[in-house]
């Protein structure tokens, strides 16, 4: 199957794409070969093979939650530069309008 310089400029314009003709002529030929190559993906027989989402099973890496003591909130505001009302104090950065 090839697709026609017309069908990519069909696509630009779907896709709100400014192209030149020499683009359109060279995207035109690879997605050529693109397509080609997929549709020689589709030829492979896969009679008995379930469809997956991934080629190895996955597993749960994470550990099971469990509860530790937390930092009150002077002990985490006590490294930092500046605290107000119990909360790190930052520089503004946004004018109020």
């Amino acid at each position: 199957m090839s697709i026609a310089r017309d069908e990519v400029a069909h696509l630009a314009r779907l896709s709100r794409l400014a192209l030149a003709d020499e683009e359109l002529d060279h995207l035109a030929g690879q997605l050529d070969v693109i397509i080609s190559s997929v549709a020689r993906v589709q030829e492979v027989a896969v009679t008995g093979v379930p469809p997956t989402s991934h080629a190895v099973p996955l597993e749960n890496v994470y550990r099971e939650d469990e509860e530790a003591p937390c930092l009150t909130a002077e002990q985490a505001l006590a490294g930092a530069p500046a605290s107000e009302q119990q909360r790190f104090r930052v520089p503004r950065i946004l004018a109020e309008d």
